[in-house]
């Protein structure tokens, strides 16, 4: 019933995404993406960053 799109229905599709949204848009819609894709990677990078700064706590034996 259902097949996997191939290249040609690729290109259609893009086509048509084209037209109705115009380069300038789909540069700015990627755009956006990038950039909410970087904020996000750097959000969890932040939490390794802060949870590497603190050494874990050892019990010291007492001598």
């Amino acid at each position: 019933m259902f097949r996997s799109f191939g290249l040609p229905e690729i290109l259609i599709l893009l086509v048509i995404v084209l037209i109705l949204f115009g380069p300038g848009r789909i540069g700015k819609i990627a755009g956006e993406l990038g950039q909410g894709i970087k904020n996000f990677r750097d959000g969890i990078g932040g939490k390794k960053d802060e949870q590497s700064e603190e050494p874990p706590q050892s019990p010291q034996s007492k001598e």
